[in-house]
C-alpha cells in the first residue's frame, strides 16, 4: 500500500517542505529526521510512503518548511490523523493544505471555541478508519471546523451528482462525531471530470440552510485514467465564513468580585454569577488577573497578584468556605459568618483579615476533614497528578511559616531544595505532617472551585481567560527548586513611559532562557498544560519579554538604570566609527554640579553635600562610596509605616533626589563585557549630562542613541521570540493574547501576527509615536481593543486628570464640538464603549468599572475608587472591589439588557 502525502503551498528560495509523524518511517515525531518532499510542479509537494499491507495503521503527521541555517518552522496544532486499513496494491492519496499560525482561521479551532462559545467537546483519539469501498476511485472529504453551534451540521454539495449537483437539497451531510473534524467519503460519478464543491452549514433537523461557504469554488483536479485501487483524501482546513467573527469580553479581577456570599473578597464560585450576567450583557469572555498563591509575608504586601510564590498554586483567599464545608463548633461557626458579614460590607478588600479569617478556618475544618480527606478517591488521584509541584509548594509554605520569611537563602541546610529535603519534610509519618498537608487540602478545594466555575462558564458559552504574569517572584517555590533557570542577580522590569517617568522595577529575576531551553522549555508547558484545566484563552504579560526583557542589576532601583537582555552593546571600536571620544568617567560616572542640587533637594541641598556628596574638584561631586548605588541609598533611607508623615516626605524627597544624581549618566556597561562595551541608559536626553554636552557630540549620541533603541536590534529580537514563542504556546490549543504595550520594537507585531498571537490595542496607549491616541476603528482584526487596563486610571478617572487632553479627545477622537464636560457623564461613556464595540478587532474587552460608568445610576460614586493598581507606585494595595454585588448586578435587567443590544447592534453577538 502506497500513501501520497500532497500539499500545495509555495516556498520561497532556500526553503524545502518537510514531514514528520508518529510513525518509525516519519522519523517517531522527531524533527530531526524529518523527510523532505519532493517539488512537482506549480507548488505541488509530494511525499510517497509504502506500509505494508498486512495491519491497520493508525498515525499522526504534520509538515514543516525547511529554512537555510537549519531553523524549522512549524505547522499549527494540531497533528494531523490518520488511520485506515491497508489493501495491497492500494495508492491512498493524502491531499492537504498548510496550516499557518497566523490564518485567522487558527484561532477557531482553539478549546475556546470548541469548549466554550459552541459548547461542543471535541472527540479524543484518531479519528475513524479510512472508509473501505469496493469502489475503484472513492473521495474522502474531511473538514476541520469548529464555529459549528449545537444543531447545526456541514454538509458538502458541488458539481457531482453524488454530492447534489449544486442542489443543497441533495448535498451529503458530514458525520460530526469526530468533532471538531467532519468527514464524509462519496464515490463519485464522474471522476475523471473536475470536480469543484463548496460547504454549507445546514440545521440538523430541518435542512435549513445557515450558511454558504464564502469566495471561490473549492477544487478537486480530475484523476488520469489508471488500473490502481485510488482513494482520496481530502484535507480541508476552513469553512470560509461569510461574516467575521467578533466578540465581547469583561475584565475584573476575581477578588474584585462581590457576591453575598463570599467573604470579603471575591472567590471562584463568584465567576458563576459573573457568568450569568455576562450572559444575559452578550458578553462571551471574562478576563481576570493572576490568581497564584502570592503568601510570603501575611501582610497586605502579598496583594500583589503579579508575585506569585508559585506558577501552579491557587491563592487561598479564592476559596468559598461554605463549599469546603461548616465548622463543628456553632460558635467558631457563627464568629467566621460574623467575620464575614463585616468584610463584605466594607468598600474595599482588607487583604490582612480576609486571610487571617480563611486561615482559621482552614486549619480548624482541614482537622475535621482530613481522615476522610486523604481516602477520597478524587483527592488522593488529584495530589498524586498533581505531586511535582503540589509537594514542594507545601514544603516551602512550612518553611516559610517555620523561619517567618520566604527567602530561602535563611532556611539554613533547607535553602537548597533536593529530592533529600522533600521527602523529609513532606513524611506522612513525621510531627510536622499536618503543616504541611493542609496546603494540599487547600490546594485541593481550590482546584475543584475554579474547575467547577470554568465547566459552568463553558456550558454557558462563555469563555474564561487566564493571566501569565512575565516574571516570578525572587522568593518563590519556582526559585527555591530550580534556581538556574532565573538570573537571580537581576530584576526585570519596564523602561519608562508616560505611566511611570523613572521606569518600573518589577524586582523579579529575569529568566536563564539558554537553560530552559535545554529540555524544551517544559516549566513553561507544564504551566500552560495546567493553566489549560481552568482557561481557555490566556494573556501573556509583557510579551515583549520573550523578544527582550529589561533587566536591572539589583543595585540599582529605577527602571532607568536597566538595559535590554539579550542586547548587542555598543563596543569602544564603534564610539570610534561613530566618531565620539568615549570618555568613561564622563560618560559612565554620575554626573553632579553644585548648580544641580538646590532643584532637586532645595532646603537640605547642605544636608546632602555633607552627607552623601564628595567635592573632587570646585562644584563636581562624586556619590560617597557608601551611597554610590540606588540600593544602597534606599536601604538607608528605607520609609517604614511608622514614621510621621514629615518624616516619610523628606525620606522620600532625599531618596528620589539621590536616585536622580546616580542616574546622570550616558552609558551603563554591559554586564560580562569587562568595560568593552556599552549599553546607551535610556532616556539620556533629559538629563544634565546629556544636556551639558557640546552640541557635536549631543548630536553623534543622538544618532547612535536612535539607531541603539529603535534600528540595531530587529532582526536580533525576532530570532530570540522565534526561538521560544512557538514552542511555548504550542503547548495548549488556547487562545494566546499578548500585552504588547510599551516600546515595542518593530519587529513585534508581525512576529505576533505570523504566531497567531493576538496583540492589545489600549486607545490611550497608541503603538504610533505621531498620534495621541489610538482609535479602536484602526485596529487590526487579530487584536483585543480594550478602554483601559489595570495598570490605568479607569475611564471615569482619567477623564478629570487633564483638562488639555480631555478636551483633544472630546473634540478630536469623539467628534464633539464645543468645551468637553467636566465629568465623563454616561453618555460619553457610552460613546467611547461603542467606538470600540464597533472596531473591527476580534474581541472588544472592558474593565468593568468602564462598561458601568453608562449608567448614572449604577455606577460608583467616586471614579477614583475604581482604579486597581498605580504602576508608579511600587507599594501599591490591590483591594479595588466592586460597589455593589453581582447579586445586584443581575437584578439590573435593564442595564444587560441595554449592554447586550449594544453588543448585537455592533456585530459581536453572532453564535457563530
Amino acid at each position: 500500500m502506497k500513501l501520497h502525502f500532497q500539499i500545495h503551498f509555495h516556498t520561497s528560495w532556500g526553503q524545502q517542505m518537510g514531514i514528520v509523524g508518529s510513525l518509525p518511517e516519519l522519523g517517531n515525531n522527531n524533527l530531526a529526521y524529518v523527510q523532505t518532499l519532493t517539488y512537482l510542479s506549480d507548488g505541488k509537494w509530494e511525499f510517497v510512503l509504502e506500509l505494508p499491507a498486512t495491519k491497520a495503521h493508525s498515525f499522526s503527521y504534520q509538515y514543516v518548511i525547511l529554512h537555510e541555517g537549519g531553523h524549522i518552522e512549524e505547522e499549527s496544532k494540531p497533528a494531523r490523523q490518520f488511520s485506515c486499513k491497508a489493501r495491497s496494491g492500494q495508492h491512498i492519496y493524502l491531499k492537504d493544505t498548510w496550516r499557518s499560525a497566523g490564518e485567522p482561521d487558527q484561532v477557531f479551532h482553539t478549546s475556546a471555541f470548541r469548549r466554550a462559545l459552541m459548547n461542543r467537546e471535541p472527540a479524543n483519539g484518531l479519528l475513524p478508519r479510512l472508509s473501505s469501498t469496493k469502489a475503484k476511485i472513492a473521495h474522502t472529504f474531511r473538514l476541520y471546523c469548529t464555529r459549528v453551534p449545537q444543531g447545526a451540521v456541514v454538509a458538502i454539495c458541488g458539481s457531482d451528482p453524488a454530492i447534489g449537483e449544486w442542489d443543497v437539497k441533495n448535498a451529503v451531510k458530514l458525520e460530526g462525531k469526530a468533532y471538531p473534524i467532519w468527514h464524509t467519503s462519496v464515490v463519485l460519478e464522474h471522476p475523471e471530470q473536475a470536480l469543484t464543491y463548496k460547504y454549507v452549514l445546514l440545521n440538523d433537523e430541518s435542512d435549513e440552510v445557515l450558511d454558504w461557504e464564502f469566495g471561490d469554488n473549492r477544487f478537486v483536479e480530475p484523476l488520469p485514467l489508471s488500473r490502481q485501487k485510488r482513494q482520496i483524501l481530502v484535507n480541508d482546513e476552513y469553512f470560509r465564513y461569510p461574516n467575521t467573527w467578533r466578540g465581547t469580553g469583561v475584565a475584573i479581577p476575581v477578588f474584585s468580585l462581590r457576591s453575598e456570599n463570599s467573604l470579603g473578597v471575591g472567590e471562584f464560585t463568584d465567576l458563576n454569577l459573573l457568568t450569568d450576567w455576562a450572559v444575559a450583557s452578550g458578553v462571551k469572555m471574562i478576563q481576570i488577573l493572576p490568581i497564584n498563591d502570592t503568601v510570603a509575608t501575611h501582610t497586605w504586601l502579598d496583594s500583589y497578584p503579579y508575585s506569585g510564590i508559585s506558577v501552579f498554586a491557587l491563592h487561598p483567599m479564592f476559596a468559598n468556605l461554605e463549599a469546603i464545608g461548616t465548622l463543628s463548633s456553632e460558635i467558631t461557626q457563627g464568629v467566621v459568618q460574623e467575620r464575614q458579614r463585616i468584610l463584605n460590607s466594607l468598600e474595599s478588600m482588607d487583604y490582612d483579615a480576609v486571610m487571617k479569617v480563611k486561615s482559621r478556618f482552614f486549619r480548624l475544618i482541614y482537622e475535621e476533614q482530613k481522615a476522610e480527606f486523604f481516602k477520597e478517591p478524587d483527592a488522593v488521584a488529584w495530589m498524586e497528578e498533581q505531586n511535582e509541584w503540589l509537594q514542594p509548594y507545601a514544603a516551602f509554605s512550612f518553611l516559610r511559616d517555620l523561619y517567618g520569611t520566604p527567602d530561602f537563602k535563611n532556611w539554613g541546610r533547607f535553602s537548597v531544595c533536593s529530592p533529600e529535603i522533600l521527602e523529609e519534610i513532606c513524611d506522612p509519618t513525621a510531627e510536622q505532617f499536618d503543616d504541611v498537608a493542609i496546603h494540599y487540602f487547600i490546594q485541593y478545594h481550590l482546584a475543584k472551585q475554579l474547575k467547577e466555575a470554568t465547566a459552568y462558564a463553558r456550558s454557558k458559552g462563555v469563555i474564561l481567560k487566564g493571566d501569565i504574569p512575565i516574571g516570578i517572584f525572587r522568593h518563590s517555590v519556582d526559585a527555591w527548586v530550580a534556581p538556574e533557570l532565573y538570573n537571580m542577580q537581576s530584576q526585570a522590569g519596564a523602561p519608562p513611559d508616560a505611566f511611570a517617568v523613572v521606569g518600573q522595577n518589577w524586582k523579579f529575576p529575569t529568566y536563564n532562557w539558554q537553560e530552559m531551553a535545554k529540555d524544551g522549555f517544559q516549566w513553561w508547558k507544564r504551566r500552560l498544560i495546567q493553566l489549560s484545566d481552568y482557561f481557555d484563552a490566556f494573556r501573556i504579560d509583557h510579551i515583549l519579554g520573550f523578544f527582550r526583557i529589561w533587566e536591572i542589576p539589583t543595585d540599582h532601583v529605577q527602571g532607568l538604570m536597566g538595559h535590554f537582555n539579550p542586547a548587542l552593546p555598543v563596543s569602544l571600536d564603534e564610539f570610534a566609527s561613530w566618531d565620539i571620544h568615549f570618555d568613561y568617567e564622563r560618560f559612565c560616572r554620575p554626573y553632579i554640579r553644585r548648580h544641580m542640587l538646590w532643584d532637586r533637594f532645595g532646603e537640605l541641598t547642605d544636608h546632602v553635600i555633607e552627607t552623601y556628596l564628595e567635592e573632587y574638584a570646585p562644584g563636581c561631586f562624586r556619590m560617597k562610596p557608601e551611597y554610590d548605588t540606588q540600593a544602597k541609598v534606599e536601604a538607608h533611607l528605607s520609609i517604614e509605616d511608622w514614621m510621621s508623615r514629615e518624616e516619610i516626605a523628606r525620606r522620600q524627597q532625599l531618596q528620589d533626589g539621590l536616585f536622580s544624581l546616580i542616574a546622570e549618566v550616558l552609558f551603563l556597561e554591559a554586564p560580562f563585557t569587562d568595560g568593552t562595551a556599552f549599553n546607551p541608559r535610556i532616556s539620556i536626553h533629559h538629563t544634565a549630562s546629556f544636556q551639558e554636552l557640546d552640541d557635536y557630540t549631543r548630536h553623534k549620541l543622538n544618532e547612535l542613541y536612535n539607531h541603539y533603541y529603535y534600528e540595531r536590534h530587529e532582526e536580533f529580537w525576532r530570532n530570540e521570540a522565534m526561538g521560544k514563542l512557538p514552542a511555548i504556546t504550542r503547548a495548549t490549543d488556547m487562545i494566546v493574547c499578548g500585552e504588547d504595550l510599551g516600546m515595542v520594537p518593530d519587529t513585534v507585531p508581525p512576529t505576533m501576527r505570523e504566531l497567531g498571537l493576538l496583540s492589545l490595542e489600549i486607545q490611550r496607549m497608541p503603538k504610533d509615536p505621531q498620534r495621541a491616541f489610538a482609535h479602536p476603528n484602526d485596529a487590526p482584526y487579530f487584536s483585543v481593543v480594550s478602554t483601559s487596563s489595570h495598570d490605568m486610571s479607569p475611564v471615569r478617572a482619567w477623564w478629570e486628570e487633564d483638562r488639555g487632553v480631555i478636551q483633544h479627545f472630546f473634540n478630536q477622537e469623539l467628534g464633539q464640538h464645543g468645551g468637553a464636560p467636566q465629568y465623563c457623564e454616561a453618555w460619553i461613556a457610552e460613546m467611547i464603549v461603542n467606538q470600540h464595540l464597533y472596531s473591527p478587532a476580534m474581541w472588544a474587552i472592558f474593565p468593568l468599572q468602564d462598561l458601568l460608568a453608562m449608567d448614572d445610576s449604577i455606577r460608583r460614586e467616586d471614579p477614583f475608587e475604581e482604579q486597581i493598581n498605580v504602576p508608579s507606585n511600587p507599594r501599591n494595595y490591590w483591594r479595588y472591589r466592586m460597589h455593589l454585588t453581582l447579586e445586584e448586578l443581575l437584578m439590573r435587567k435593564d442595564f444587560s439588557g441595554k449592554l447586550k443590544q449594544m453588543v448585537e447592534a455592533a456585530g459581536r453577538l453572532g453564535e457563530y
